[in-house]
């Protein structure tokens, strides 16, 4: 272990740093490909979840970051279905969940998409329909190569629909392995149903015909990345980035401190093993002001951000509604370098409002500032989302002295 030992307020600093948060790229007049580029060089992927009540995952991610960009920047590099055959510089597979990731990272996913070829890391009875049901699959696959791209409903119904996979009938179910599997890849989406294609017509030739990287090598390069985009963890923090397993990101992380792509370093208060990644830096201080989606890749791992922020955050989507402590969709709010509150929210486009339905203040914050910089965040993401008005509720500690902010804007 190495004398270097840093501060909590250090680790987080170096943390944000990682992430995208400093310098803030929203203090720019004008958001371009180059800074969804830039952001995707930080978090190294965006995961993706079908949950909007707010807004989709992926967009809240990269707001946080970038403030109000257009959404259809990013949409143009990872979304549009349009061009057909036009390779694309991002595409979803399985990174941390479903995610968006680089198409220079296909080479290092392909031991993914061939251990579920093995029947391998794929939901078991995912596997068990491909086993069963190999016409189906082949003949989907037929269909995908003979007119894709396609989304499920374009395709020929087979089957009745199953409660237990969402109702996913026959035909969903073998997209969803051939998807896995690699045989096919996501071409983009419209809404949010996803359109397949074949590799070949949506990866750039360069990635798609490039060796594959083996197991160990692609493991100990996603770890490279985990650790970049985290700037500072623990093996468990590492691991969970990209979903490896302990055994698998235990080899990758000997054979990242054995050539120098990490340091072990000590941190207050933290008593597990922790590693600084060598190019890691150390802002000053921290301006940070955002607030950040239960999917956001700064707070995905909740016992990290426990250590890193003092702060206990679960989702409470699927808690029984008298059950839930905050809300049902809850964001933290950053500021400075700290996790000082909490908010339930919902945009209600019926009436283009921005619903505050609770807000919880930290312990020792000072409710008043933070208050205001609340108000003019949540001012910042009524007006990229093309809402009109802010309502803040009853519930919370913090929500009257909210309330009193917004109106004053």
């Amino acid at each position: 272990m190495t004398d270097q030992s840093l501060s909590k307020a250090q680790a987080r600093r170096i943390a944000l740093r990682a992430q995208g948060f400093l310098p803030q790229m929203r203090s720019l007049k004008r958001i371009d490909r180059r800074h969804i580029d830039r952001l995707f060089e930080h978090v190294a992927l965006l995961q993706i979840d079908s949950v909007n009540v707010l807004d989709r995952a992926h967009y809240l991610t990269a707001f946080a970051r970038l403030g109000d960009y257009d959404k259809a920047t990013l949409d143009r590099l990872t979304h549009d279905v349009s061009q057909k055959g036009q390779p694309k510089d991002y595409f979803e597979y399985w990174g941390h969940e479903a995610s968006l990731v680089p198409v220079s990272l296909y080479p290092a996913l392909r031991w993914r998409m061939e251990r579920a070829r093995r029947h391998q890391g794929v939901w078991r009875k995912l596997s068990r329909y491909a086993r069963e049901h190999p016409d189906v699959i082949r003949q989907v696959q037929q269909d995908i190569a003979d007119r894709g791209p396609l989304c499920v409903s374009d395709l020929e119904k087979r089957g009745s629909r199953s409660s237990s996979w969402w109702g996913w009938n026959d035909s969903k179910l073998a997209l969803e392995f051939l998807f896995w599997c690699g045989h096919i890849v996501a071409a983009g989406r419209q809404g949010f149903t996803r359109y397949y294609d074949l590799p070949e017509r949506v990866i750039p030739a360069e990635f798609l015909n490039a060796e594959p990287l083996d197991e160990q090598d692609a493991q100990r390069h996603l770890m490279m990345l985990a650790a970049k985009s985290n700037g500072i963890g623990t093996e468990k923090c590492l691991k969970d980035y990209f979903r490896l397993s302990t055994e698998e990101a235990r080899t990758a992380l000997g054979s990242l401190v054995e050539d120098g792509t990490i340091e072990a370093v000590k941190v207050e208060g933290w008593d597990a093993p922790t590693y600084l990644f060598k190019d890691a830096s150390l802002p000053a201080r921290a301006n940070c002001q955002a607030l950040l989606a239960p999917f956001d890749s700064l707070i995905w791992y909740r016992d990290r951000a426990e250590a890193l922020f003092d702060f206990h955050y679960r989702i409470e989507i699927y808690v029984p509604k008298e059950q839930r402590r905050f809300g049902y969709y809850v964001l933290p709010f950053l500021l400075g370098d700290r996790l000082v509150a909490r908010l339930d929210l919902k945009a209600n486009r019926q009436e283009a409002i921005l619903e505050v339905f609770a807000a919880y203040g930290e312990k020792g914050i000072n409710k008043h500032k933070v208050s205001e910089a609340l108000a003019k965040e949540l001012a910042l993401m009524a007006g990229w989302m093309k809402l009109e008005a802010i309502r803040v509720g009853e519930r919370g500690d913090l929500a009257g002295s909210l309330k009193e902010s917004v109106s004053k804007l």
